[in-house]
């Protein structure tokens, strides 16, 4: 019975079997192949792997973008560096280590690294791939060709916080015309006003249940790839700045070592929504996206520049990475732990200083009346 099936499998066209495969996600897709030599031999075609790229990452059906994918090795070794995402497990050490300070007698070439990394570093190497979806319906997909505003290793760019606001910068003949809205068509909860938004959460919550981010970087001239995004939201901010404004934070941990004296720095990936309308007599509730931006920021909170920035995004795109988002969200909250509990131990310290400072005062100005007297 067994030979019998396998001999009927094998009579089978290798056509039908291309047409089933086509049909398969990432994950299925790789797990097929590992079932039988046919499988194995048919999921080598690019053109499977391509219509897998294009449902996941919409943005990649772009000419050029096909163009970029096919100099890196095609579109089967471009999901299997990005579909995993970014974990960083070495968080845990430098709880223990405690955060180190930046040396005050470094030297200039020591605080922002080899200057001869930049010899075969350019921001206008690295590709910015994002996509992003709302309760699995694509909403923005966007490409980034190069950093902006980084005009020579001497411009300011090198020295100032590092940070790509998208919407400000990305190409707006696409096909979401530069502006996002999200709706009650798409799913969002009608709401009345914002006095019940509050009290209740609902549009919040839909956002951050709902909200899904790709934000692929890829370094032409290395030829890799990496997903800095956290795929759904670590956190965020309601009513903030205004009642109207929902800020969800996506992001990952990145490896600083030799770079920073933290050895590991967080990518925060931004997404900003505002409510324009709220449900009325033949209008439904509807929100803009405002913001979708990347920065990185080190252990003490502080913006990193563009010139260590670009070294950390080359060294990301071959850190560790893995399939199991639980794994990842470890990780990214093993680092907000040591985070708050370096704020914290600052806070203390700042504290004992204060303290130590006003009863100095006291003690000087009773030393004072004393002889004074």
């Amino acid at each position: 019975m067994s030979a019998a099936s396998v001999e009927r499998i094998a009579s089978l066209s290798s056509d039908l079997f291309y047409d089933i495969l086509r049909h398969l996600d990432g994950p299925t897709l790789a797990s097929a192949a590992c079932t039988c030599a046919t499988f194995r031999s048919i999921s080598k075609e690019e053109r499977l792997w391509e219509n897998v790229c294009s449902s996941v990452w919409p943005s990649t059906n772009m000419e050029d973008v096909k163009s970029l994918i096919s100099s890196m090795g095609g579109f089967r070794k471009f999901y299997a560096d990005c579909f995993p995402l970014i974990v960083n497990k070495q968080v845990s050490e430098y709880q223990q280590n405690n955060y180190l300070e930046y040396p005050d007698d470094w030297t200039e070439a020591e605080y922002y690294g080899d200057t001869n990394e930049f010899e075969v570093l350019s921001p206008s190497d690295f590709v910015s791939i994002i996509d992003t979806r709302f309760k699995g319906k694509p909403i923005c997909s966007k490409v980034l060709w190069g950093v902006p505003n980084a005009n020579g290793s001497d411009g300011w760019f090198y020295n100032c916080p590092f940070q790509i606001d998208l919407l400000s910068y990305a190409d707006r003949d696409d096909n979401n015309d530069g502006v996002v809205t999200l709706s009650v068509s798409d799913g969002l909860p009608p709401i009345t006003s914002m006095e019940k938004e509050r009290k209740n959460g609902k549009l919040w919550h839909e956002l951050c249940d709902g909200l899904q981010l790709s934000w692929i970087i890829v370094n032409r001239r290395m030829k890799q790839a990496a997903n800095l995004a956290s795929w759904s939201p670590l956190g965020g901010q309601r009513h903030w700045p205004t009642d109207k404004d929902f800020v969800i934070r996506f992001g990952s941990v990145l490896p600083a070592k030799d770079i920073l004296p933290s050895q590991v720095v967080e990518c925060i990936l931004i997404m900003k929504f505002r409510v324009v309308h709220t449900e009325g007599e033949g209008i439904q509730t509807t929100i803009k996206l405002t913001q979708l931006s990347m920065q990185l920021e080190d252990m003490e909170g502080a913006h990193v520049n563009g010139r260590n920035s670009l070294l950390i995004l080359k060294e990301a795109l071959s850190c560790q990475r893995s399939k199991n988002y639980r794994e990842v969200l470890e990780s990214c909250h093993r680092y907000s732990k040591v985070q708050n509990e370096l704020k914290v131990e600052k806070l203390r310290n700042e504290s004992r200083s204060n303290t130590l400072c006003i009863l100095c005062g006291i003690a000087g100005f009773m030393t004072f009346w004393y002889c004074f007297l």
